[in-house]
C-alpha cells in the first residue's frame, strides 16, 4: 500500500474526478465552513453528505437527507448557574451541640458563595442532551443518646457540597462530646466533664464555616455550642470558661441569603446549642436562623428547615435529642432560549421563570439525571 501526500488541493467545477484507493495524506489544514447553530439550521438546498464547521457546538455537522447531525460529541458547552446546598448536620444530644449546615457553592452572578467566598465561584458547561448527575443530600440524624450523623452531600456534575457536621454529644450520650467537621463544622456539647472545652468542627474551604464550642462549668452551668453555618461560624457557649450563672448556650452562625428563585431567602444557617437547664442556670438555649433548628432547654432541639441545608438544634440535658438537619437542594439557573427544554429521570423538579431566565429548584433525588435539550 502506498501513500499519496497533497500539498495543494485544487477546486474543479468541471472534468472528471479523481478517486484514491490508498490513504491521502494532506500537509495542508482543511476550512470547512464556520457557520453558527441557527445559520445552520436556516440552510436550504443540502444534499446528503454536505459538512459544515458548528461554531457554537464546536464540531462538525454532516447533512443525512432529513437533518444536521453532530459526527463527535459537541465540545463546546452552554453556561449555567448553580447553587448546591449540602444536606445539614444532626444536633447533639444533652445539652448538644448544634448541627453544622451543608456546605454551600453558588456561582449565582453579585451573590456570595459559602464559607468567605465573596466572589462567588465560576459557572460551569453543560453540553446539550447530555445525562448530569444530581443528588440532593439528606439532612443527618438528631442524637437521641447515639445515632447523631453528619448530613449527606449534595451533587450537581462536578459540583458537590459537603454535608453538614453533627453536634457533639453530652455526658449522658454516647456520642463524641467534640462536633464534626462538614460543609459547616458542628457545635461542640456543653454537658460533659466539668470545666472541660469541647471544640466544635471545622467547616469545608469555601463552603461554610465552623461550629463553636460548648462548655461545662460547675454547678450545672453548661450550653452547647452552635453550629457553623455557609456565612458564618457557630458561636460558643457564651461568656469566659469558669463559673457563673446564667450561661447560656451558643447561637448558630448565619448563612447566605439568595434571590436564585426571585424571593430573598436566606439558606445553609447553623443549628444553636441546647443547655443544661438544671442548677438554676437562667441562660437561654442557643437560637437560629436562615433554616437552622433552634437549640432547646426544656426538651428536643429543633430540626432545620428541609431544603435550606440548616443545621439541627442541639438538646436539652438528660432527656433532650437533638433536631435532625435540613434536606440539602441544587437550583441550576440559565438562559431559557439556550434550550429548548430539558429531559429527567428520578428527580423532582419545581421550575421557576424569572425574567428571561429558567431556574430549576431540584428537591430531591439521588443519582438522578438530567440533561439540557439542544
Amino acid at each position: 500500500m502506498s501513500t499519496l501526500n497533497v500539498n495543494n488541493i485544487e477546486e474543479r467545477t468541471s472534468g472528471s474526478g479523481v478517486s484514491f484507493n490508498d490513504k491521502v495524506v494532506l500537509n495542508e489544514n482543511i476550512k470547512l465552513r464556520n457557520i453558527s447553530t441557527s445559520a445552520m439550521n436556516a440552510l436550504t438546498g443540502m444534499a446528503e453528505g454536505d459538512i459544515v464547521y458548528n461554531s457554537d457546538d464546536g464540531t462538525i455537522y454532516v447533512y443525512n437527507n432529513t437533518e444536521w447531525k453532530p459526527m463527535s460529541p459537541v465540545t463546546k458547552g452552554t453556561e449555567v448557574e448553580y447553587l448546591v446546598i449540602g444536606g445539614g448536620g444532626g444536633g447533639g444530644y444533652d445539652a448538644g451541640g448544634g448541627g453544622g449546615a451543608g456546605g454551600y457553592r453558588s456561582s449565582i452572578l453579585s451573590e456570595a458563595s459559602g464559607g468567605g467566598n465573596a466572589a462567588g465561584e465560576s459557572t460551569i458547561k453543560v453540553i446539550p442532551d447530555t445525562n448530569y448527575t444530581i443528588t440532593i443530600g439528606a439532612g443527618g440524624a438528631g442524637s437521641s443518646g447515639s445515632g447523631g450523623s453528619n448530613g449527606s452531600n449534595s451533587i450537581f456534575s462536578t459540583i458537590t457540597s459537603v454535608g453538614g457536621g453533627r453536634g457533639g454529644d453530652g455526658i449522658a450520650g454516647s456520642g463524641s462530646p467534640t462536633g464534626a467537621a462538614g460543609g459547616s463544622g458542628g457545635g461542640g456539647a456543653g454537658d460533659s466533664a466539668n470545666l472541660t472545652i469541647y471544640d466544635g468542627g471545622s467547616g469545608q474551604t469555601y463552603q461554610g464555616f465552623g461550629g463553636g464550642s460548648g462548655y461545662h462549668t460547675s454547678g450545672y452551668h453548661a450550653g452547647g455550642g452552635g453550629g457553623g453555618g455557609a456565612g458564618a461560624a457557630g458561636q460558643d457557649m457564651p461568656g469566659s470558661p469558669g463559673g457563673g450563672n446564667p450561661r447560656g448556650a451558643g447561637n448558630g452562625g448565619s448563612g447566605i441569603t439568595s434571590n436564585i428563585d426571585t424571593t430573598s431567602v436566606g439558606r445553609a444557617g447553623g443549628g444553636g446549642g441546647g443547655i443544661n437547664s438544671d442548677g438554676g442556670n437562667t441562660g437561654a438555649a442557643g437560637t437560629a436562623s436562615d433554616g437552622g433548628g433552634a437549640g432547646s432547654r426544656t426538651g428536643n432541639g429543633t430540626a432545620g428547615t428541609i431544603n435550606t441545608g440548616g443545621g439541627g438544634g442541639g438538646g436539652q440535658r438528660l432527656n433532650g435529642s437533638g433536631g435532625a438537619g435540613g434536606s440539602g437542594v441544587v437550583y441550576v439557573k440559565y438562559l431559557t432560549s439556550d434550550f429548548s427544554g430539558y429531559t429527567q429521570s428520578g428527580l423532582t423538579i419545581n421550575q421557576i421563570t424569572s425574567g428571561n431566565y429558567t431556574v430549576l429548584e431540584i428537591t430531591a433525588g439521588i443519582n438522578g439525571a438530567i440533561a439540557f435539550n439542544s
